[in-house]
């Protein structure tokens, strides 16, 4: 049993660690100023968000750069609530905005990835941007692409999303859980295995999104439009693929309201790591997964005194502090260290909330803006 913990737990150590390491690696973005030169196609699908949508609108309008350069797509996924109304007197009293609201086109079992490929048929520009309804972008976030753009020669930029910071423990344990997810991503560009993205926070280059065959070969699946899309151009151009590690470039976005809510969620993200096709991606899932697993058979073993709490303890405390590490690391880069209040406790239920929605994975059909998908 000591051999066992010692492999289990020494693996684990090593890949958390090499995600720390890659956190240093990826070089802080420091913008310049320069001539604007890049024209972007900024994609939102949404589906009855008439409650988010203001939010959105508002910070949409305050971006600090020429109206002319850039695009803004509302993707319309058969809403049933009242988006329109409110979307056209925002512009009419932003006229200087140019605001395209379309209605999506489905034609697959994925009704985002069919917003999203509806909408760059019908751009105007060579960049495209993904985001989601329920997201706030910063002032300077089409301005750090510019500049990014013309310093990396890019196809594809991952760039950081954030939960809004609420004070109650439920959210307090997802943006633990969603830094841990972003120090891997980062981490992972480190280390030049990347693997991880979110869409709401991520561009392209429109003519090499035709070049990867966009979505095709993942319609069936309901989500994915952000990490297979990823796999596609690491495996076209694997030296054009680049992290943009910049605090004013965070999107921020809400976390689940609900504890339902959350587990219905991370088994959508859970389903569909099955498919991925990059093999570091699954085997990190895997370890991950196994460690979890191992901590509460410990536990179990600990409380019918087949084994010391002793033993359990240390092998706790070891994957304790390695966590704590990445995530320290990453709540620095993302200017949440409030939340590492709640790491203890969220530590100790963290193991069965990843157990626990793992297995559920398998089992349950998911909720996604009010539609139900199989797995």
């Amino acid at each position: 049993m000591i051999l066992i913990s010692i492999f289990i737990t020494g693996i684990y150590v090593m890949l958390i660690i090499a995600f720390v390491i890659g956190i240093d690696r990826v070089q802080n973005f420091g913008n310049t100023k320069s001539a604007h030169q890049y024209k972007f196609s900024i994609l939102i699908p949404f589906r009855n968000e008439k409650v988010n949508l203001p939010t959105l609108l508002k910070s949409l309008s305050k971006l600090n750069y020429p109206f002319d350069k850039f695009e803004i797509f509302l993707i319309n996924d058969a809403s049933s609530d009242n988006y329109k109304t409110l979307i056209e007197n925002f512009q009419n009293k932003n006229k200087e905005l140019q605001i395209h609201l379309i209605n999506s086109k489905r034609k697959s079992d994925s009704p985002k990835k069919d917003a999203i490929e509806t909408a760059i048929i019908q751009s105007n520009f060579d960049w495209i941007i993904t985001t989601d309804a329920d997201c706030i972008m910063p002032e300077n976030w089409l301005n750090n692409f510019d500049v990014f753009i013309q310093n990396n020669y890019s196809k594809m930029i991952v760039a950081p999303v954030a939960y809004i910071h609420e004070n109650n423990f439920l959210n307090n344990f997802q943006i633990l859980d969603f830094l841990s997810l972003q120090g891997c991503t980062i981490g992972g560009f480190g280390i030049n295995k990347p693997f991880l993205c979110n869409g709401a926070n991520l561009a392209y280059n429109k003519y090499s999104f035709y070049e990867v065959n966009g979505f095709d070969g993942n319609e069936h699946i309901a989500g994915g439009d952000d990490i297979f899309l990823l796999e596609k151009f690491i495996n076209t151009f694997p030296k054009k693929v680049h992290y943009l590690k910049s605090e004013t470039s965070i999107v921020k976005t809400k976390a689940q309201p609900t504890l339902n809510q959350l587990i219905n969620q991370r088994i959508r993200w859970a389903a569909k790591t099955s498919s991925y096709a990059n093999k570091f991606g699954k085997l990190v899932g895997f370890i991950v997964f196994i460690t979890n697993l191992y901590l509460i058979f410990l536990f179990i073993y600990a409380t019918l005194n087949h084994i010391s709490w002793q033993h359990f303890g240390i092998v706790f405390l070891i994957k304790f502090n390695v966590d704590f590490l990445l995530i320290y690391k990453t709540s620095k880069i993302f200017n949440q260290q409030e939340a590492l209040k709640k790491y203890l406790i969220s530590s100790l239920l963290y193991p069965v909330f990843n157990i626990f929605v793992a297995l559920l994975s398998f089992l349950k059909k998911f909720e996604w803006k009010g539609r139900t998908f199989k797995k």
